[in-house]
């Protein structure tokens, strides 16, 4: 197998989004710092209230998708199509929004640890203007898997694979073949996860720093900074301390990228015509909902 090796490393900045709510923003800051079909990974964590206690109200998105995962705490979601989820500590809310969606996210508790992760994940031409969908995907429909050296895993979304395992995630088909895996490593021990080749991919570690290990050396990837890989079939990763870290992946779309805020389009003039859409009513006047089916 051709082992991924450590690109480049986008740090976390902190910055606030919605009414105020203070996150770590690393994709996504600028243009160059996506990484197709990763538009933006976000993470929000904090027990003060006063960072977090106004939430998202209302706004709408068009074009892409919304990935929320709540390692702790409790929010609200509700949308035009009436759709009203609670998302809590270890649960994820999967939000295509398609044509157009108008939601919020609200904190349904007035102390204690709020923390977790928003990303923003492209979707191709074709896909844009399907209609909007949304799903809950509780705690216990999220697999847990259990790997070498006392490590653990959870599968969000595609195939998780070393050479003795494999596990589905609750999320799979999409055009992109997102991979979204939570990794709980132990200190002093290595995983080695097979992935697809032409995927791009990152690892973002949460609670401590993480190593890439190539043939030659051991590359580190500070905490709340987004490591970006290069190409290849796996990637081992290494813990000198007990370690939480994401790894994503995604087939790159490959079509332009225009962005404005919460509509994320292929063009000036589609971007101009959601936000006339939206300015006039029509960005969810057709109030049919799509669907997304999870996993068996």
């Amino acid at each position: 197998m051709t082992a991924r090796t450590l690109q480049r490393l986008i740090p976390a900045i902190q910055t606030s989004d919605g009414a105020g709510v203070t996150i770590k923003r690393s994709l996504g800051q600028t243009p160059q710092t996506r990484l197709d079909p990763f538009l933006m990974l976000d993470f929000f964590g904090s027990d003060q209230p006063g960072d977090y206690i106004k939430g998202f109200p209302p706004h709408p998105h068009r074009g892409f998708e919304t990935v929320t995962y709540m390692l702790d705490g409790h929010m609200l979601h509700q949308d035009h199509l009436g759709n009203q989820g609670h998302l809590k500590s270890g649960g994820v809310q999967w939000m295509t929004a398609g044509r157009g969606i108008i939601h919020s996210e609200m904190p349904q508790q007035e102390q204690g640890l709020m923390q977790g992760f928003q990303l923003w994940l492209n979707l191709p031409a074709a896909e844009k203007m399907q209609p909007a969908a949304y799903v809950d995907i509780r705690p216990e429909l999220i697999p847990h898997v259990t790997l070498a050296e006392g490590n653990s895993a959870k599968v969000i979304a595609g195939l998780l694979q070393t050479d003795s395992i494999q596990q589905g995630g609750p999320i799979r088909g999409l055009t992109t073949d997102p991979q979204y895996y939570d990794l709980q490593l132990r200190a002093g021990s290595r995983v080695t996860l097979e992935l697809p080749v032409t995927h791009n991919a990152f690892v973002y570690p949460y609670s401590a720093d993480i190593y890439v290990q190539d043939d030659k050396e051991q590359r580190k990837v500070p905490q709340h900074q987004a490591g970006v890989l290069t190409h290849g079939n796996s990637v081992t990763l290494v813990a000198t301390e007990d370690t939480k870290v994401l790894l994503l992946a995604a087939a790159p779309i490959g079509e332009p990228v225009v962005q404005y805020g919460p509509f994320v389009m292929n063009s000036t003039a589609e971007i101009e015509q959601a936000i006339s859409d939206y300015q006039q009513g029509k960005l969810t006047a057709n109030t049919a909902a799509g669907s997304i089916k999870l996993a068996p």
